[in-house]
């Protein structure tokens, strides 16, 4: 899920800098791509995967 979220970040980030938009430094294509960064990092480490089933 967190890959998906990464995905679309990621794609902002470049229409953000395709387009040559100009935005406030909040959402600049540098912070969306660091957000996307993030939720790709986290998907890696296995948070945001999903239910997992228990061993007994």
């Amino acid at each position: 899920m967190l890959a998906i979220v990464a995905a679309v970040l990621f794609f902002i980030s470049f229409l953000i800098n395709a387009a040559d938009l100009t935005t406030n430094d909040v959402f600049s294509s540098g912070n969306v791509m660091l957000l996307g960064l993030l939720a790709l990092a986290l998907h890696v480490a296995g948070i945001g995967s999903g239910w997992s089933a228990r061993r007994r």
